[in-house]
């Protein structure tokens, strides 16, 4: 399962660290790793995408009062866009060709 978050912060070296210590409490709800994204127009929008072993376990973590906290102290500008997929295919093209 993982939770895909989209949404713009206001700058990115100022909310790196803010997400960075907030990794305890991922762990804490289960959270298995993240990846994150910048977009190529502008670096300060961001696509978060973390992965968790259940729904209901990333549905805890979102649920967390100290998310929003840890949103605004980060610098996020934006409503987050949350959308929540299960991974159903994944293809490595390098290995594929070798």
């Amino acid at each position: 399962m993982i939770i895909i978050v989209q949404h713009k912060v206001r700058d990115y070296d100022t909310w790196k660290p803010v997400f960075d210590e907030h990794e305890a409490t991922r762990r804490r709800y289960g959270a298995t790793g993240h990846e994150l994204y910048r977009s190529v127009d502008d670096p300060n929008e961001l696509t978060v995408v973390n992965h968790f072993p259940s729904k209901e376990q990333a549905e805890a973590f979102a649920a967390d009062p100290s998310l929003k906290v840890a949103m605004e102290r980060g610098g996020v500008i934006s409503e987050p866009r949350i959308t929540w997929a299960r991974e159903t295919e994944v293809t490595d093209y390098k290995a594929k060709a070798a």
